[in-house]
């Protein structure tokens, strides 16, 4: 069903085919015939299928069926797992305790069901030597190789060496 759908004297068409508020089909009715019978029971006469020919409309109770749709989504979103990217920064240079710290808080984050994209930045002399950064990469993956496993192998992106890194499940 369509977010924003047609009720009552918003139906422009002659005839519709109409389906009871208990789900049996009544047959092709005008609309304004349709309109009492829904009137007669307190209820809504709402569109379902606006692009079938005759349209299809259905008595119901719009308020109640728009509530009941809240809660379905509201309900399907609480099953929903959110996947936060959480970013680590490194530098070829970095000393061994720096990348274990950062490696630590890498960890914490894959333990919480996170991605972490890890960052190595390459400044000024230091795009001579790839090889170093490409070590350090390497090593802080092997830090954290039991809690997340890398999507593809390092690759650039400019000055930065970049992985991403999800979860182990």
């Amino acid at each position: 069903m369509s977010k924003e759908q047609a009720i009552n004297e918003q139906i422009r068409d002659k005839e519709v085919r109409l389906i009871s508020d208990s789900g049996e089909q009544l047959g092709v009715i005008a609309t304004k015939e349709a309109q009492a019978m829904a009137n007669s029971k307190n209820l809504d006469l709402v569109m379902i299928s606006p692009n079938a020919n005759p349209p299809v409309c259905k008595i119901m109770d719009f308020g109640k069926f728009k509530y009941e749709q809240a809660r379905k989504e509201k309900e399907s979103k609480k099953k929903q797992k959110v996947i936060n990217i959480k970013e680590v920064r490194l530098r070829p240079g970095i000393e061994e305790n720096d990348l274990n710290t950062k490696a630590n808080n890498a960890i914490k984050f894959l333990k919480k069901g996170d991605k972490v994209k890890v960052e190595l930045r390459f400044r000024g002399r230091e795009l001579g030597h790839k090889d170093i950064g490409k070590q350090v990469m390497l090593k802080f993956i092997d830090i954290v190789k039991e809690f997340g496993e890398p999507t593809k192998a390092p690759a650039f992106e400019g000055n930065n060496m970049v992985v991403m890194i999800d979860p182990k499940k």
